[in-house]
C-alpha cells in the first residue's frame, strides 16, 4: 500500500509539472492582413509633424519602374491606445514610442501574431525618431518586404503548376500557381501567362551564354538590347508586327541582388509594344549561373491598363525568388 501511494504522488506531481508547463506557453493567434499593408502604432500627434512625414517618406515612397506612383506599402495608422486584441494581429507593425527609451530601432518576430513582423522605433525627441525613421531606411523597408514576400510565397504554394519540363529544360524549380498557364514554349523559351480583370500577368524565361554580357559601363544597354531581340522574336502583339520593346522614354533601373545565393542582375523599367498601343512595368532578372556557365533569365511583366499594379509585380517578384537552379 505505501509503495502504491508514493506511485500516486509521483504520478500527480509530475502531471502538475507538466499541466504548469502547458499553462505557462504562449498561445500566439494566426496574423492576419492584406499584403503590403502595415499598421502604424503612433498618436495623432506625431503622426501629423515630422514623424508621420518621415514614416511616408520612407514606407509610402514610390515604388521605381512603374508607370503610374505607386507606394512601397499602404499604411493605417493607429492610436497606441486602441492598439489591442484583434487589431495586434497584422502580419506587420510599426511602433513607434517617445519617451524615456534610448533612440534605437528594433526588429522582432511574431511578437503578438504569428507569422509577423514587429518594426520598434524609440526616442526621447521627435528629431530622434525621426532620425532613426531616416538612417534605418532600408532595413526597415527590407524586414517588412522580406515578411511578405514570404507570406506570398506561402499563398502561391498552397495550389502550384507542375510542369517537369520546365525542370528538364532549363534545370531550375520555379514555384507558380495553377493560374498561370504555358503560352509559349519554343527550344529553351517559356512564356507563362495569368488572365486578369483588366489584362495579364506574364513570366518568361532563357538562358544567356556566360559571355553574353559584360559588365561595364555599357551594361544596362547591353540589357536593353537582349531583351528587345528576345521580344522581337517570341512576344508579339495585335495587329500583325508588333512586339515587345523597352520603353526609350523612361530610364531602366539597373541593380544587383541575390536570388537562390547567386549574384543577380535587377532591371526595371517599362515595357512598350512597336507598333501597338500597350506598355506597362516589367522587371528582369538576369541570374549569374557560373556552374552552368549562363545567365538564367526570368522576366514578369504586368499589362492592366488603368489600374494599380503594385501588387501584380510583386506577385511575379515572388515566384521568381522562388527559383532553385538544380
Amino acid at each position: 500500500m505505501r509503495n502504491f501511494l508514493c506511485i500516486a504522488v509521483l504520478i500527480l506531481f509530475f502531471t502538475s509539472c507538466n499541466d504548469s508547463k502547458k499553462s505557462n506557453k504562449r498561445i500566439v493567434s494566426a496574423s492576419s492582413g492584406t499584403l503590403n499593408n502595415i499598421s502604424v502604432v503612433v498618436n495623432n500627434d506625431l503622426w501629423d509633424g515630422s514623424v508621420g512625414e518621415a514614416i511616408r517618406d520612407v514606407l509610402a515612397a514610390p515604388i521605381y519602374g512603374l508607370p503610374q506612383d505607386e507606394p512601397i506599402f499602404t499604411m493605417a495608422q493607429i492610436p497606441p491606445q486602441v492598439f489591442s486584441d484583434f487589431v495586434t494581429r497584422n502580419r506587420t507593425v510599426l511602433k513607434i514610442e517617445k519617451g524615456s527609451e534610448e533612440a534605437s530601432v528594433k526588429i522582432a518576430s511574431d511578437v503578438y501574431a504569428k507569422p509577423q513582423k514587429v518594426v520598434l522605433i524609440t526616442g526621447k525627441t521627435n528629431a530622434e525618431i525621426v532620425k532613426q525613421i531616416k538612417d534605418n531606411a532600408d532595413k526597415i523597408v527590407s524586414a517588412f518586404k522580406n515578411e511578405e514576400l514570404k507570406e506570398k510565397q506561402r499563398r502561391i504554394n498552397l495550389s502550384l503548376h507542375k510542369d517537369n519540363a520546365i525542370k528538364e529544360k532549363l534545370g531550375i524549380t520555379i514555384n507558380f500557381p495553377t493560374a498561370y498557364r504555358i503560352a509559349k514554349e519554343e527550344d529553351n523559351f517559356y512564356w507563362i501567362r495569368k488572365d486578369i480583370t483588366t489584362g495579364t500577368t506574364n513570366l518568361v524565361l532563357y538562358e544567356l551564354p556566360y559571355k553574353a554580357l559584360k559588365k561595364n559601363d555599357s551594361l544596362i544597354n547591353q540589357i536593353i538590347k537582349i531583351r528587345d531581340s528576345i521580344g522581337e522574336k517570341h512576344i508579339h502583339g495585335s495587329p500583325d508586327g508588333a512586339y515587345m520593346i523597352t520603353e526609350n522614354a523612361y530610364t531602366p533601373y539597373l541593380s544587383e541582388t541575390i536570388i537562390d545565393n547567386k549574384t543577380t542582375l535587377e532591371t526595371k523599367g517599362i515595357w512598350d509594344m512597336k507598333n501597338a498601343f500597350m506598355s506597362g512595368p516589367f522587371v528582369n532578372y538576369m541570374i549569374e549561373d557560373k556552374v552552368n556557365q549562363r545567365y538564367l533569365v526570368v522576366e514578369g511583366f504586368a499589362f492592366a491598363p488603368s489600374v494599380s499594379k503594385r501588387d501584380y509585380i510583386f506577385e511575379l517578384e515572388a515566384i521568381v525568388k522562388s527559383i532553385k537552379i538544380e
